[in-house]
């Protein structure tokens, strides 16, 4: 064995080498437990109860052998687990999709083949070992996001087309993709407010201590209500408002809708905008400021070229939270008419529908997830500039 491919004779450690082996034996046991449980659900229509389907004997054991690999492999060639791990994640939805395609063999169109107990618990063991796999090889940035790319295949092939979440997607048609939009849109725009009214605040109160205590103290105080507490404070004052004056109502105002819904998310967003804000702008080096003074540069000059340069990554680490936080607090804003991937959320819990809730509950993860990545690798960016 190489130093090169051996994985005590790398850069890792003896303590990282055990950690790394414990995540991926830790990976192991969810695996398997998920191949020996039920794997689909067969249903005759979306309400119905159904019966539950284990996977055939030869997929079993592929599957328990695709359990086993990351943490075998892991042992000896640290840099090879991404493969395993991929292939493992790549299986169990490969599995989901040929399966619930096989069940829904003879079956009535309204008949729902869903994903069972199994199905999650294999997917997370396979999230831990990729997990692991991206501690395995820290070099590697690219090896946690290599199982993209075959479950994008299997998602453009129609693999996963019986599972019933896509199933309901179908059926939702061209609604599904309001409501996405929607969705989109409110956290675009009370982030976009948020930024807008936090940004100036945060610049006039990080030279002042104590409108800076006052304003944060403000802020946290919103965050401490309950996100559908405050969606039911706002009714009853923008109610008044939107009777009060009748052009606010003909613009849209009202007690419920998207007015509530963008006045409690942009509320919510303050803090993190505001905190990382400030904290960024406090914390550039007087030294650096007092060299951009001595080259004769004006207030403003020093603000917009030395301070805000230096304070933005740091801020837009507050931003990022404020995305997240926001893809969260719009689902919840359905409640109230305002629409968003929401909607499917509550009508899946009104109707014990789990595709339904399935249907807005994974979009608006991935949003969050994705938001979150983007502007991750956004804020790393503006740090190495």
């Amino acid at each position: 064995m190489t130093p090169a491919t051996s994985l005590g004779s790398t850069g890792l450690g003896g303590a990282a080498r055990r950690d790394v082996q414990v995540v991926l034996w830790c990976s192991v046991l969810p695996m398997l437990a998920g191949a020996l449980l039920p794997w689909v659900l067969l249903r005759p229509n979306r309400l119905a109860p159904g019966d539950y389907l284990r996977l055939p004997l030869p997929w079993l054991g592929l599957a328990v052998l695709a359990a086993l690999l990351p943490a075998v492999v892991g042992r000896w060639r640290r840099h090879w687990v991404w493969l395993p791990a991929a292939a493992a994640l790549s299986l169990g939805l490969w599995l989901l999709g040929t399966q619930t395609g096989a069940a829904l063999v003879g079956q009535p169109p309204f008949a729902r083949a869903s994903a069972a107990s199994g199905v999650w618990l294999y997917l997370l063991g396979a999230g831990i070992a990729v997990y692991g796999a991206t501690l395995a090889a820290p070099e590697q940035r690219w090896s946690g996001w290599v199982w993209a790319l075959p479950v994008a295949a299997l998602l453009a092939s129609g693999t996963l087309g019986s599972w019933s979440v896509l199933a309901e997607a179908r059926s939702e048609g061209a609604r599904w993709g309001q409501e996405l939009a929607q969705h989109l849109r409110l956290v675009g725009t009370a982030l976009g407010l948020a930024v807008g009214l936090g940004a100036p605040l945060a610049v006039w109160a990080a030279s002042r201590p104590g409108v800076a205590a006052a304003v944060l103290g403000a802020a946290n105080a919103i965050q401490t209500l309950p996100s559908l507490a405050l969606l039911g404070l706002l009714i009853a004052p923008l109610s008044a408002l939107a009777t009060a004056f009748p052009a606010l109502r003909a613009a849209g105002v009202s007690g419920i809708g998207v007015a509530p819904a963008l006045t409690a998310m942009t509320l919510y967003a303050l803090l993190p905008v505001l905190r990382n804000g400030v904290v960024a702008l406090q914390g550039v080096s007087p030294s650096v400021l007092d060299a951009a003074r001595g080259m004769g540069m004006s207030n403003v000059q020093r603000f917009w070229r030395v301070q805000l340069p230096l304070a933005l990554p740091v801020w837009l680490g507050g931003v990022r939270q404020a995305a997240v936080l926001l893809v969260g607090v719009a689902a919840v804003a359905a409640l109230i008419g305002a629409g968003g991937l929401g909607t499917y959320i509550f009508k899946g819990l009104q109707s014990a529908a789990a595709d339904l809730i399935l249907l807005g509950a994974v979009p608006a993860a991935l949003l969050a997830i994705g938001l979150d990545a983007a502007l991750r690798w956004l804020e790393g960016g503006l740090g190495r500039v």
